[in-house]
């Protein structure tokens, strides 16, 4: 590791002011023009030249000496939570805040323009930063317009990150394979005949119907998918009925599905077709299935992998280098490793003796900002590792 590394504070409190902006300041996927201005206004600043792109999004190249083109993304959306954190940077914004993270992506990688543009001579190839919006926003997320707008043209390698609460600040998680699920979900709409609660005999319930449903899917990943395999059903959402004492006409279930093989994700929406026709055709009752596929899983490259596992050990010690299970979350940072190569990692950024517990996507959802410093280091040490 150079020794550059060592004296970055200025660059340190330059990502913690932007982090503490953004913060501030956030707006939902596909509104980022407020965060989209400031970011290029930023970039500027520092000689660069950013291109819009994806509506909201900015690309902008670093160039370097050496022909291999490396990528870094940040995912720069908000969500729609009222800020509860109670800081000097709560955002100022009612009901949107950045509740996962992506401020702070925002801000390391500013803090990574700015370290490459005062550093070009350890830039021993091209660096292109992508500054996606709308990654919250499953299925349509916003890496699949940035690829077809041909944000990935001529680009060799990707890299990306998650601030993640669950890991200790001054840890890093990463996975030679496997990293995040697939997110798919499914809409059942059951329909039956509804009349008074008490002449059920001429009705054809959709609550019964809809309950067995239910606890039929409960069993698929028990009964059809290899215990070795990853896969998570969970219902969500059972609507039905208006009052005590009719038995309507219909009935709603909606839930998800998380796995990580097209194969296993495949048997799961036919295992889900096949209960419904069964139970449906026992009672009387007739269904619509309506499957809503998301993010593919997130399948990092060993080699890449490997690189950014070395140049984190360089940073933080091999103890504090952890090798993680796959997670059954998502993230369409897995469209970009489906074109190239590339790997995704976690910087740990909960921290409980601060209070720094509350999970992803909650109204109290802060990180320790150490976790910028490091982060931000594990970026330019992999850089420079990958492009070496």
């Amino acid at each position: 590791m150079f020794n550059e590394l060592n004296s970055l504070q200025s660059i340190f409190d330059y990502v913690i002011e932007m982090r503490r902006y953004f913060h501030m300041n956030p707006e939902l996927g596909l509104e980022e023009f407020n965060t989209q201005k400031k970011i290029i206004s930023e970039l500027e600043n520092l000689g660069l030249n950013p291109q819009k792109i994806g509506k909201t999004g900015v690309v902008c190249d670093i160039e370097g000496n050496g022909s291999k083109r490396l990528a870094i993304r940040a995912d720069i959306d908000a969500l729609p939570i009222d800020d509860q954190i109670d800081k000097p940077y709560r955002s100022r914004v009612p009901n949107v805040c950045h509740a996962c993270g992506h401020d702070g992506h925002i801000a390391m990688l500013l803090g990574l323009a700015r370290f490459f543009s005062e550093n070009i001579i350890l830039l021993s190839g091209k660096l292109r930063l992508i500054f996606q919006p709308n990654e919250e926003k499953v299925p349509i997320g916003g890496a699949k317009r940035l690829i077809e707008e041909g944000v990935l043209n001529d680009v060799d390698i990707i890299i990306g990150a998650h601030l993640w609460q669950p890991i200790e600040c001054g840890k890093i998680g990463i996975s030679y394979d496997r990293m995040m699920a697939c997110a798919d979900e499914f809409v059942i709409k059951i329909s039956g005949r509804g009349g008074h609660g008490s002449m059920p005999h001429q009705t054809i319930d959709p609550i019964i119907t809809g309950s067995q449903i239910i606890l039929a899917l409960k069993m698929i990943t028990s009964t059809n998918i290899d215990p070795l395999e990853n896969a998570v059903l969970s219902i969500g959402l059972f609507n039905a009925g208006s009052a005590f004492n009719i038995i309507p006409d219909s009935s709603v279930i909606k839930g998800t599905v998380r796995t990580f093989s097209q194969e296993v994700r495949e048997t799961m929406f036919r295992r889900i077709r096949e209960v419904c026709e069964g139970i449906c055709a026992s009672n009387g009752a007739k269904f619509d299935l309506e499957p809503i596929f998301g993010y593919p899983s997130l399948i990092n490259h060993k080699d890449i992998a490997k690189i950014i596992e070395s140049s984190a050990i360089e940073v933080l010690g091999e103890e504090n280098v952890q090798h993680i299970k796959p997670v059954m979350g998502a993230e369409d940072f897995s469209y970009y490793l489906q074109k190239i190569k590339g790997a995704f990692f976690f910087i740990g950024a909960g921290n409980v003796s601060k209070g720094i517990i509350y999970p992803h996507h909650h109204p109290h959802f802060d990180i320790d900002e150490n976790a910028l410093k490091i982060g931000l280091k594990v970026f330019i040490n992999s850089t420079i590792k990958i492009l070496k």
